[in-house]
């Protein structure tokens, strides 16, 4: 996943070294490769690069992992884990994409939503 893809352009960046504890939320695409504890939320994307680690809960809209995450993660359409990708997580998204060499421990749900309730039978004619 990339700015490009998405059509969106860089809001904001953690660089390597950089700590930060708290609540993040942003309007584009969001980069990590640095370290980040506790809350981030946004309709738009969240990148963590290589050398990127994330503890706490991540609601984004799309996920691109090529570093490590710890906590649980919501993602309303996508989350991609690259090669090296580190994730010990519960992971809720419609789409799932993971490239050779990622590690994840942790729940995954993946696909469409799961209707409420029990499933309906139709009785066979």
């Amino acid at each position: 996943m990339s700015a490009k893809k998405g059509g969106g352009s860089l809001n904001g960046f953690l660089d390597r070294g950089a700590r930060l504890e708290g609540t993040l939320s942003f309007d584009d695409v969001f980069r990590i490769d640095g370290q980040f504890k506790g809350t981030i939320t946004s309709e738009a994307e969240l990148v963590i690069g290589e050398g990127g680690v994330v503890e706490g809960d991540v609601r984004v809209a799309r996920l691109a992992v090529s570093g490590t995450i710890k906590g649980s993660v919501h993602a309303k359409e996508r989350v991609e884990l690259h090669a090296g990708a580190r994730v010990f997580a519960d992971i809720h998204t419609p789409t799932l994409v993971v490239e050779e060499g990622a590690v994840i421990q942790g729940p995954v749900e993946s696909g469409p939503p799961r209707s409420e309730g029990p499933a309906k039978r139709t009785p066979a004619p």
